[in-house]
């Protein structure tokens, strides 16, 4: 289980890892290549 959440089977927990991976820590986390901003904000910042 993660955070109290069971799963049915290994692939249905591969995919939400993988999804919380992907969708959100790596484009929330904070990235020292980047200034310490999250890929979303380096992003935006870059455009405007």
């Amino acid at each position: 289980a993660i955070h109290g959440e069971k799963f049915l089977s290994r692939a249905t927990a591969k995919n939400h890892i993988f999804e919380y991976i992907e969708i959100y820590y790596n484009r929330k986390r904070l990235h020292s290549r980047l200034g310490y901003q999250s890929p979303d904000f380096y992003e935006v910042r870059k455009v405007a």
